[in-house]
């Protein structure tokens, strides 16, 4: 403290100062707290009162205990007092807790203050707020074991432009970190998606910061490949756009999975033809589109005339030879619109979209000759036909009944002939 020998303008002159030291740590952006030799707080600034959410009242005289998380190892408090009672000053992180109870990163410098004597008397501790600088941190800890996994994982900047990517992105795509680091992910467009699905794309990447889905890519060497892909969007603490990460697998041998069972579920095993669900689901589907429409479609019933006999006097080997072989005879007469089912035996069915009866006759009469002109392994085959164009408003089993009808009257006027139901009731 000043002696008597002081003069008035000295002590106003050092009052100024200590003014101008206190409103300068008051208003320091770093918490400031200054405590005695056993850690009771004596003074915080407005900064660590703004961090912590405790009133200045509810902090002097208590110890920094009551913000601590419980999360912050006890070794790292034990070095901390150690190192202070050795006279040095400590520096570290601790995990704190807010009064609201939200956990917070701190980077802490605390420094012994000594008096005249060199005695140690109060503890100084300027905090820093590193809450964010873990996050990141996690994030890219985060990132780095991404990196090291099977899924295949680019980064670019706000700009799309390629940052980084690890080996298993290289194995999938075939290109080399260097061939595609500064390009943009357009490099691996296929060409089966339009402007409009990556429109729709980046769109909820924007808006939600997410997307996946299903997408085809091109490989580097022309091949085309069916992915899962999820696109997130990376933001700073001012709410911008920082990098996207894109993170994919290649699912091409679960679409041919997929196929197979797809397969298994639709096609006649023995023909490749459309087995009878697939054949009535598609039925239905055309029902529901010429009820909304002027369009009309028809339905033809075909089987192989005198089959029995073939089975019996050749076997039945050479009978499922002579389907298959039937099957795709027709299958390259149809359009991409129409389809082919095996109804069942010999008997099969066709549903030629956007066709009437005539249409479907003109069809029919020239498929049947085609067969009649066709030997198929080795035999003269015929077949013998039933065609019914769809009434407005009739059921699929209707429908079929009147093609059936028409094909029984082709076979009873001697079979190898189209028959055509009547289009009015």
């Amino acid at each position: 403290m000043p002696g008597p020998h002081w003069s008035n303008s000295d002590l106003d002159t050092l009052r100024a100062k200590f003014y101008q030291l206190h409103i300068a740590v008051e208003q320091s952006p770093a918490a400031t707290a200054i405590t005695d030799t056993e850690g009771r707080i004596e003074y915080v600034n407005q900064r660590f009162i703004e961090v912590t959410g405790y009133t200045r009242e509810e902090l002097i005289g208590k110890t920094p205990a009551m913000i601590q998380s419980g999360l912050t190892p006890e070794i790292v408090y034990h070095d901390l007092w150690q190192t202070l009672r050795s006279g040095q000053v400590w520096r570290g992180e601790l995990q704190n807790r807010k009064k609201s109870g939200e956990l917070y990163w701190e980077a802490e410098t605390i420094t012994p203050v000594r008096n005249d004597a060199g005695e140690v008397v109060r503890f100084v501790a300027v905090k820093e707020d590193i809450t964010e600088r873990k996050r990141q941190e996690e994030e890219l800890r985060l990132l780095a074991s991404v990196f090291q996994t099977g899924q295949a994982t680019l980064i670019t900047d706000p700009e799309m432009r390629i940052e980084r990517v690890n080996q298993a992105f290289t194995d999938i795509t075939g290109y080399r970190p260097e061939e595609v680091i500064g390009h943009t992910p357009r490099l691996f467009k296929s060409g089966r998606h339009d402007k409009a699905f990556y429109s729709q794309l980046w769109q909820d990447v924007i808006e939600t910061g997410h997307w996946q889905g299903e997408i085809w890519n091109r490989n580097k060497y022309g091949e085309i490949y069916p992915l899962w892909q999820s696109i997130t969007a990376v933001h700073d603490e001012a709410g911008n756009i920082r990098h996207f990460i894109a993170v994919f697998h290649n699912i091409a041998e679960r679409k041919r999975l997929e196929q197979e069972l797809e397969q298994q579920a639709t096609r006649d095993h023995l023909t490749g033809a459309h087995n009878r669900r697939a054949f009535d689901a598609a039925m239905r589907k055309a029902i529901r589109q010429a009820e909304r429409s002027d369009n009309t479609f028809s339905l033809l019933l075909f089987d192989i005339d005198l089959f029995k006999s073939v089975n019996d006097q050749h076997g039945h080997d050479t009978g499922d030879v002579i389907l298959k072989r039937l099957a795709l005879l027709v299958g390259k007469t149809l359009r991409s619109t129409d389809l082919l089912a095996r109804w069942g035996g010999e008997e099969f069915a066709i549903l030629l979209q956007d066709t009437s009866a005539q249409g479907a006759s003109t069809f029919a009469e020239r498929l049947r000759q085609q067969v009649a002109e066709t030997r198929l392994q080795g035999l003269a085959v015929t077949i013998s036909l039933g065609i019914a164009e769809y009434r407005r408003g009739e059921s699929p089993e209707e429908m079929l009944a009147r093609a059936d009808g028409a094909l029984y009257r082709a076979k009873r006027a001697g079979r190898n002939r189209v028959g055509i139901a009547d289009t009015h009731p």
